[in-house]
């Protein structure tokens, strides 16, 4: 009896202790306060404990976008065409302060992110650059984004989770460093929400920019069951931005986050859809490694029309035609490699998987299809030519007859 309630104590002891091997919680704050009068953002990381972090090294690509570091610790800059910056902080509270540019322009005179007077759409990645990250054992460093908007500026909409007024909280489970990427809108917005599955869908643009918001909603709401269905993981929050020229005349996804341009039709004559297509890349977030940006881009494309379709928004004759200009816009193609799929490409790339799909559902007798191998991909997380036809190949049973082909070699 008495041996027995020992090892009752002792495993009790054992519960008791076992905070002592938790994860150490170090507070990361992010401050950015936009600055409109010269096209930048300051912004403030502060380490609640800054002995936590041995040193954060951040890649600035070519520098021209950051100024005016300052630092509680050591700081090296190194300049360059990779420049990189070094943050070794010091104990206690320690923060490194800095400027980055907002507005960048393309050669075509338009803009990939902006600041005016009145708003401003931008990237989280940029506002935060990527790092290494080496920190003390045991450390779990708890991020959180908090903006200072210019006076008259009502509202700041991102695609992390909102804890507050003009603030988030920042986890990505896949990364070290947690940072605020994604798009973001700030400034005198428009906005209109949703709640679709177990997502909080925010469409957003600044006043004035012609953005249909309900438009992109209900396209949204009618696609909406087929996604669920398609994907096995859903953001708790989704975030579609958009503004008119100078804005580049394009689409972009990003974490949580899809930018369209407001003069993009939500659904163009081919039956394509830029908004759902950018969809499918940041649901589907699949690495395909050097030289296979066909396999994402091409499921993306793939997808984006075959949602539409599945939800009843194309009939089969619209979906021949759309097969056809693959064709057409394919002719000559005689490889999907390259270090970035051109349209070309991606049309070839659509009429491969469109092939590998019919394949899988008749050796399967219907019971499997291409849907298996873009669950594979998502849950491999990157995928190359060869991974991509193992993983088809695990679904059909045997050989792929479409997948040995020569525009994959």
């Amino acid at each position: 009896m008495a041996s027995g309630l020992r090892r009752v104590l002792a495993a009790g002891l054992l519960v008791l202790s076992a905070p002592a091997w938790a994860a150490n919680k170090v507070d990361l704050d992010y401050r950015v306060r936009l600055l409109p009068q010269s096209d930048q953002a300051e912004v403030r990381l502060t380490l609640a404990k800054g002995e936590a972090v041995r040193r954060l090294d951040f890649d600035l690509g070519d520098g021209s976008r950051y100024s005016d570091f300052k630092a509680d610790g050591q700081w090296q800059l190194s300049p360059g065409k990779q420049a990189r910056g070094v943050w070794r902080p010091a104990a206690d509270s320690a923060s490194l302060t800095y400027r980055v540019r907002i507005s960048h322009g393309r050669k075509s005179g338009s803009f990939d992110t902006r600041m005016t007077p009145a708003w401003a759409l931008l990237r989280g990645d940029e506002l935060v650059p990527p790092a290494r990250l080496d920190q003390q054992d045991g450390t779990e460093l708890v991020a959180r984004l908090q903006f200072d908007l210019p006076d008259g500026w009502n509202s700041i909409e991102t695609a992390w989770p909102r804890i507050g007024r003009n603030k988030f909280r920042i986890d990505n489970p896949t990364r070290l460093f947690d940072r605020p990427t994604g798009w973001m809108l700030a400034g005198h917005l428009g906005s209109r929400r949703a709640r679709l599955g177990e997502t909080e869908v925010t469409v957003a643009s600044p006043k004035g920019q012609g953005m249909r918001r309900m438009d992109v909603l209900t396209l949204l709401t009618f696609v909406w069951p087929q996604v669920q269905a398609l994907y096995p993981r859903h953001p708790g929050k989704l975030l579609i931005v958009g503004a008119n020229d100078p804005m580049w005349r394009g689409s972009l996804g990003a974490h949580g986050s899809v930018y369209l341009n407001t003069r993009l039709p939500l659904v163009s004559e081919s039956g394509a859809s830029a908004v759902l297509r950018e969809l499918t890349q940041v649901l589907g977030r699949i690495n395909d490694g050097q030289r296979n940006d066909w396999i994402s881009e091409g499921l993306a494309e793939f997808y984006a029309v075959e949602l539409l379709r599945r939800a009843g928004g194309m009939s089969d004759d619209r979906y021949q035609a759309w097969q056809a200009k693959l064709a057409t816009d394919s002719h000559g193609v005689t490889t999907l490699r390259g270090a970035q799929a051109s349209p070309a490409q991606v049309a070839k790339a659509v009429l491969l998987m469109q092939e590998l799909d019919r394949e899988i559902r008749l050796k399967t007798r219907n019971k499997r299809s291409l849907d298996d191998v873009l669950r594979g991909a998502m849950q491999a997380g990157r995928v190359d030519a060869q991974a991509f036809v193992q993983l088809a190949e695990g679904v059909i049973g045997e050989s792929s007859r479409v997948l040995d082909s020569a525009l994959l070699k």
